[in-house]
């Protein structure tokens, strides 16, 4: 489980978080919501300990992580995979090596049997062919290289994954893709997630619960019932900001 209590963040004058609470149950796929640029991904951070907060607390697992050793903080993140927004692969070593570094346990990861093995799995599980591994990532699509980012994430066997705008930047076609596979990933891993986006359609297609985030405050946690019949005008003016934009019920 993951639970945020009364979390602030600031950087010089500009406060992000401004007493966030926050929590992700076991098993569910929760998306974090809000505009760009109002801390969707500071908040992400802060779960696995990439950013601490200024006040209040991050608990994962019944773990404070801002108050862990670094010892103890590098252990809770093999726990965690992380899939950046733009991939953040490495250009100059091919897909397998990539997504081996994803491989946090140091015996498995000297292992280049268990490696291949590991690499080709994780390559089905996001829907590419073997043969993408040989690959370097400029030859690859947008789509492709979002797969591979996602791939690295699950290499070590996460708990957690967290996605940071996984569908930012592709086009509707792409982008539903991923959304599909998060979701394939979540019901075949049985990972809890947590994924920021600002993309309403998508999220209520892959969530089991939705947070929006405003003016550094979550101003609603709950379902997508929940939020199609609240009348808190922040949710009713993101909800209805433009048509594309509005949910589909999944």
């Amino acid at each position: 489980m993951i639970s945020l209590r009364g979390l602030r963040k600031r950087f010089g004058e500009q406060v992000v978080l401004d007493g966030v609470d926050f929590d992700v149950l076991e098993g569910e796929t929760v998306a974090l919501l809000g505009p760009s640029g109002t801390g969707k991904s500071v908040l992400l951070k802060h779960i696995n300990g990439l950013i601490r907060p200024d006040a209040g607390t991050v608990i994962v697992d019944d773990l404070d992580v801002a108050h862990l050793s670094r010892h103890d903080l590098t252990a809770l993140r093999t726990r965690i995979g992380y899939v950046f927004q733009y991939g953040a692969l490495f250009d100059s070593v091919d897909v397998f090596e990539n997504i081996r570094l994803g491989i946090n346990d140091e015996a498995k990861y000297k292992d280049l049997a268990y490696c291949r093995a590991r690499v080709a799995e994780c390559l089905r599980l996001v829907n590419l062919a073997g043969d993408v591994a040989r690959k370097l990532p400029a030859e690859l699509s947008g789509g492709m290289r979002k797969r591979v980012g996602i791939a690295r994430a699950i290499a070590g066997e996460p708990k957690y994954l967290l996605y940071d705008e996984p569908t930012s930047g592709l086009d509707p076609v792409n982008a539903d893709i991923i959304d599909e596979l998060v979701k394939q990933l979540d019901n075949e891993l049985g990972v809890t997630s947590v994924m920021v986006t600002h993309d309403v359609r998508g999220a209520f297609r892959v969530a089991n619960r939705l947070a929006l985030l405003s003016d550094g405050l979550i101003v609603l946690q709950g379902t997508q019932q929940e939020f199609l019949e609240s009348a808190h005008p922040r949710v009713r003016e993101f909800l209805e900001r433009d048509f594309d934009n509005r949910p589909v019920a999944a």
